[in-house]
């Protein structure tokens, strides 16, 4: 090491000697000459050079994600999918002049959502193929721009003063409860259908539906998650319940698809609040799913009490959305999500180990936290109540 570099910068042992090597070890690194050295110094220079492109890709986030949504608002990944085209004429084709739609194109390359091939035309890549294959995924990429205007001021987000786009674009989440304008409700439940293939398969994966004989889904939105368990387990019975105007929603969704409504039908639809109104009973199972996260605690300390009283001795409860790492955080839920729930001023990301606990509180037990294979997604709780309840748990 070059003389003078960590000179005079000895190990504290404010927290133990482990704590004070952290701290010894984060001095050195933040001294701008060390960093000179370390991007030199043969041993050293991989990993300074691993960690600045971390790091700058950190600074540089925002305009990657803007260059994700000019190549999706002009639908370039689809367009480019089967066959390569030139910058010249994509260019003409979307009226982009063209030496900025060829620095377009390489950051789509850079991003290895495009690549270029020795012609110099331009096709679709691996990972802009599998952006196409999430359902949803470029109908969230479009809405992110309220979601960006309210991260322009993060603090204010944190501090709870910012009057935020995500806060009037989901009014329906606010308050699952009164009147509220059906065009909203058919908004946040399309965009939220888009979505909720992936997550249903990723939760079936793992959850047995096996001997169940009604599931009920509460706030379920126009039924995408209960009709993938309806395909899963043709002899169970379907029950949704949510808000009216989502529920009229969801009855056409269903028709569609080709599920019998009606007297003696599997499907049940039950339009009601469950923030003013007790859950209906008669299933043997319920699922909440991404719905939690929406909620304060207070709410959430309700519904999975009104949860534990409308289910039978036995009975079984699903919880699926995404989850905080806990002692670990991850990125997708302890970031990205944790950070929506603030812009849209209500609810907030849990461990599965807080989860888990809520439910021991509302009376639960037999609780199980299973990996789920793509966690970025959803992660899974679930629970059982008691064949003899604990006693005001009944």
């Amino acid at each position: 090491m070059p003389e003078g570099i960590g000179a005079g910068v000895l190990p504290r042992r404010a927290g133990g000697l482990r704590g004070g090597f952290a701290a010894w070890r984060n001095r050195l690194i933040a001294a701008p000459r060390f960093q000179s050295w370390a991007s030199r110094f043969p041993l050293t220079r991989g990993i300074a050079r691993a960690e600045g492109e971390a790091l700058f890709d950190l600074v540089a986030g925002f305009v990657h994600s803007q260059v994700l949504l000019a190549l999706v608002e002009l639908d370039l990944p689809a367009e480019l999918l089967e066959t390569p085209r030139p910058a010249e004429a994509l260019a003409v084709r979307h009226g982009v002049p063209e030496q900025r739609m060829a620095a377009l194109l390489d950051a789509g390359v850079a991003l290895k959502l495009l690549e270029r091939l020795r012609d110099g035309r331009y096709r679709t890549a691996q990972r802009g193929a599998a952006l196409l294959g999430v359902p949803g995924l470029c109908e969230m990429i479009r809405h992110h721009g309220a979601f960006y205007r309210d991260m322009g001021d993060p603090l204010a987000v944190l501090r709870g003063e910012a009057d935020t786009e995500l806060a009037r674009f989901w009014p329906y989440v606010f308050g699952a409860a009164g009147a509220v304008d059906p065009e909203i409700t058919a908004r946040y439940s399309a965009l939220m259908e888009e979505s909720q293939g992936l997550v249903a398969e990723e939760t079936l994966r793992i959850v047995s539906l096996r001997g169940l004989r009604r599931l009920m889904d509460v706030g379920g939105g126009t039924g995408a998650f209960l009709r993938a368990a309806g395909r899963a387990a043709p002899a169970l019975d379907l029950q949704l319940f949510d808000l009216p105007p989502v529920v009229e929603v969801a009855r056409r969704r269903f028709a569609e698809e080709g599920f019998a409504m009606g007297a003696g039908s599997r499907v049940t639809l039950c339009a009601g609040s469950f923030r003013d109104d007790p859950l209906p009973p008669g299933a043997d199972a319920i699922s909440l799913v991404r719905v939690l996260y929406d909620h304060e605690d207070a709410t959430v300390t309700t519904l999975l009490g009104k949860a534990f009283a409308a289910l039978p001795p036995g009975g079984r409860l699903i919880v699926s959305e995404p989850m905080a790492g806990g002692a670990r955080p991850q990125r997708a839920a302890d970031v990205y999500f944790a950070f929506y729930c603030m812009a849209m001023r209500t609810g907030r990301v849990r461990s599965q180990s807080e989860i888990a606990r809520r439910l021991a509180a509302a009376g639960f037990t037999g609780i199980a936290t299973p990996a789920t294979r793509r966690p970025f997604l959803t992660s899974v709780v679930t629970a059982e109540k008691p064949s003899a309840a604990p006693a005001g748990k009944r």
